[in-house]
């Protein structure tokens, strides 16, 4: 089950329950990037935090998942509920910037993340990492997440790593890129909403 609630100005907050996963989250997307977030998987906690201060955006998250099966289901249906927030917190996304963009350097590792709000759900990721596992997260999930979350948030989101080598570098050099094309996508610039169709 899926419940939304909106709150003043840009927030959401959703809730989803199922046998697998009970998860709540609140957002704002006008935040200073502040994160408190259980996931009941450490490095995505770290990845997730990371996403919240590159952004701007604030993100309270608590997940009870069945993480003694795998990291599976506890990273999909966050990805679900973060979408829907983030597009709950978008509203009628009059004014906003719509499309955005970022290119990460992290040592070795060059990301680059492109997205458009603009309604349509879509996700491209190149990306090969080394290594299987890192700290209970499993690396393939790192894709499956911005599939998972193109598709309730609403969006275009094209991921590449062009550069890299290291595991951790690359992943959350992703993560950075899509933090810093969310905060330059949401911000407001305009009164319009950005479409010559008229809606989005």
């Amino acid at each position: 089950m899926l419940q939304t609630l909106n709150t003043a100005d840009r927030k959401a907050t959703v809730t989803r329950t199922t046998k697998e996963t009970d998860i709540t989250a609140t957002i704002d997307l006008d935040g200073t990037g502040t994160a408190s977030i259980r996931s009941g998987v450490v490095f995505f906690d770290h990845m997730l935090a990371n996403f919240s201060k590159h952004s701007g955006i604030d993100i309270t998250l608590d997940c009870k998942g069945d993480t003694e099966v795998d990291d599976h289901h506890s990273v999909e249906d966050i990805a679900l509920v973060l979408g829907t927030a983030l597009n709950q917190a978008l509203g009628s996304k009059t004014g906003i910037q719509r499309y955005g963009w970022a290119m990460i350097p992290m040592d070795e590792t060059l990301a680059r993340c492109a997205l458009d709000l603009g309604g349509r759900s879509y996700c491209a990721f190149s990306a090969d990492f080394k290594r299987s596992v890192i700290r209970g997260f499993s690396t393939e999930m790192v894709e499956h997440f911005f599939l998972s979350l193109s598709r309730t948030m609403h969006a275009n989101i094209h991921l590449a790593i062009l550069e890299g080598k290291n595991t951790h570098h690359m992943i959350e050099a992703m993560f950075k890129a899509f933090a810093y094309a969310m905060k330059m996508a949401v911000a407001i610039t305009g009164q319009d909403l950005p479409s010559t169709k008229g809606t989005l």
